[in-house]
């Protein structure tokens, strides 16, 4: 029996209690809250922060080996764990340079990958502003080449569109760094991309060194958060050899043990662009637990257990995700609403069990098998979706 130590005990830990079972895996896990989501799937929990090193040691102590449900940790303290012998997966080196959105940045382009026009927004700079002295940012979009709207992020910590914001003059940037430069640590500037749709793509590597890819799939944001995927997306199939050349390119540099998410962005004029990569499940992989033989969650514990991945082929030719966002500030399980979406011929309901909703927040998702790869329909099936879950 692996026991695997998870640091995180949101839903993406609480998916993985799915395939346990069926791989002989025990999950133990650190977190902070007694109502997470994963403490229901597992085996043995320590309550605690996620960036506490001195919690990790202890659940170090029972656990095989230790992998991440978010990239919220504290790598120099985990380190010194690494030293005395814990065995991480993905390795600790593999996160150190993606957990800074400006260093991943720079780690992608260095690796020839294709990435927007970006720069760094210096220490300086937010120290004058915030002091109250303006500061040179007209200075940084004409240098690094960039044009009104541009997009502002956080260098850490942003998820779900917090922490990023499309600006779209120059009074606009002077505002948000003057009122946001003692909040955010650093931040990010880089050049709108109007794509023509976004994409991304789920990949896994095991240790030793198999590379596993799950079909690329369109994303659909709304304020910069995730509302539907739609798999897989309908894309000339050089582009998609591009990105799984992408994720194969990315995965053996950074030598990881895991499943990635990577997002991109397809431009009309056919050029793809690596937007952010996350070193977890993801999101967009949520499909895979109900239209794919293997699911994404199934395919992190193989691979952080040394187990052969699995297949990672389509059960159907076509599914649609869309989550289930929160749209008010409740108390509520939503029952009735998620008993009228599992009518929906082929629907797979996953509730997370958060009964506290707040706007934006993921409280579960549906995914629909079709049996036909056909836009018009797909949208109708979300929309639909849609329609029942955001009534009120």
């Amino acid at each position: 029996m692996k026991r695997v130590g998870i640091i995180g005990g949101g839903q993406l830990a609480w998916m993985m209690g799915s395939a346990t079972r069926t791989l002989g895996v025990e999950l133990l896990i650190q977190t902070p809250g007694t109502n997470d989501p994963a403490v229901s799937v597992a085996k043995d929990i320590i309550f605690a922060p996620i960036d506490d090193a001195n919690a990790t040691a202890k659940l170090a102590q029972k656990c095989d080996v230790i992998t991440f449900e978010n990239e919220f940790v504290n790598i120099d303290a985990l380190s010194k764990l690494a030293e005395q012998g814990v065995c991480f997966r993905p390795r600790l080196e593999a996160l150190s340079p993606l957990l800074d959105k400006y260093h991943q940045r720079c780690y992608l382009r260095d690796l020839g990958l294709p990435v927007p026009k970006f720069v760094d927004i210096p220490e300086e700079e937010r120290e004058r502003r915030g002091e109250g002295e303006g500061g040179r940012s007209a200075a940084l979009v004409s240098n690094a080449q960039l044009s009104f709207p541009v997009v502002l992020k956080a260098r850490r910590h942003g998820y779900d569109g917090q922490g990023t914001f499309i600006i779209k003059e120059q009074s606009d940037l002077d505002r948000k760094l003057d009122s946001d430069s003692k909040n955010i640590s650093g931040f990010l500037l880089e050049e709108y991309v109007p794509f023509e749709r976004e994409l991304a793509i789920i990949a896994a590597r095991s240790t030793n060194g198999e590379i596993m890819t799950y079909p690329v799939v369109e994303t659909q944001q709304e304020e910069q958060v995730c509302r539907r995927v739609i798999a897989p997306a309908d894309i000339p199939e050089q582009v998609a050899l591009e990105i799984e050349d992408i994720a194969r390119i990315l995965l053996n540099s950074l030598q990881t043990v895991g499943v990635f998410g990577i997002e991109l962005f397809l431009r009309a004029d056919g050029k793809v662009l690596v937007n952010e990569l996350a070193p977890r499940t993801h999101n967009s992989g949520h499909f895979s637990l109900d239209a794919c033989k293997t699911s994404q969650f199934e395919q992190h514990l193989r691979a952080v257990c040394g187990l052969p991945l699995g297949n990672t082929a389509m059960v159907c030719p076509s599914a649609v995700m869309i989550n289930l966002l929160g749209y008010e500030n409740a108390q509520s399980d939503y029952l009735d609403k998620r008993q009228q979406i599992e009518q929906i011929p082929q629907s797979h309901v996953h509730w997370y069990g958060k009964n506290e909703s707040r706007p934006g927040r993921k409280l579960g998702h549906v995914t629909v098998l079709l049996d036909s790869q056909n836009r018009d329909r797909t949208m109708a099936i979300a929309r639909n979706i849609e329609s029942i879950w955001y009534s009120k």
